[in-house]
């Protein structure tokens, strides 16, 4: 059974966002997809200052089974990434919730969080 935390919304393409700041979100990958992936070996990010619309590619994930691009559930401005995954992608395996974020968006538009599923909503979307 995946760790699926209520306060964070989720995209079906196994994204979350967790707000942390007025405007600023986290964005990572679900519990779910870093055990579907396995052992994660690299994560690619995008530079600070880098701009995406919903839905953008903004990385890419990669494992030993496969690598998966990364999708942007909110539009915003990339204010941080998280530099510690270079050193060490498998933060993401240990925790995709916690000090596996990936990165950090300064938001464009509040309401695209109201677009995004609900814990519920993802929970059901893969099936647990």
């Amino acid at each position: 059974m995946s760790e699926i935390p209520e306060s964070l919304h989720y995209t079906e393409e196994h994204e979350y966002v967790k707000p942390v700041e007025d405007g600023v979100v986290s964005i990572g990958i679900t519990d779910y997809a870093q055990g579907e992936l396995g052992d994660i070996v690299y994560v690619d990010l995008p530079a600070v200052g880098s701009s995406f619309i919903r839905m953008d590619v903004f990385g890419t994930i990669e494992a030993v089974k496969a690598v998966s691009e990364l999708f942007s559930p909110v539009a915003g401005e990339v204010v941080e990434i998280n530099e510690a995954l270079e050193g060490d992608p498998g933060i993401v395996n240990r925790d995709p919730f916690g000090e596996g974020w990936m990165i950090k968006l300064q938001l464009r538009n509040q309401d695209e969080l109201r677009q995004l599923l609900s814990a519920a909503d993802y929970a059901q979307h893969i099936g647990e």
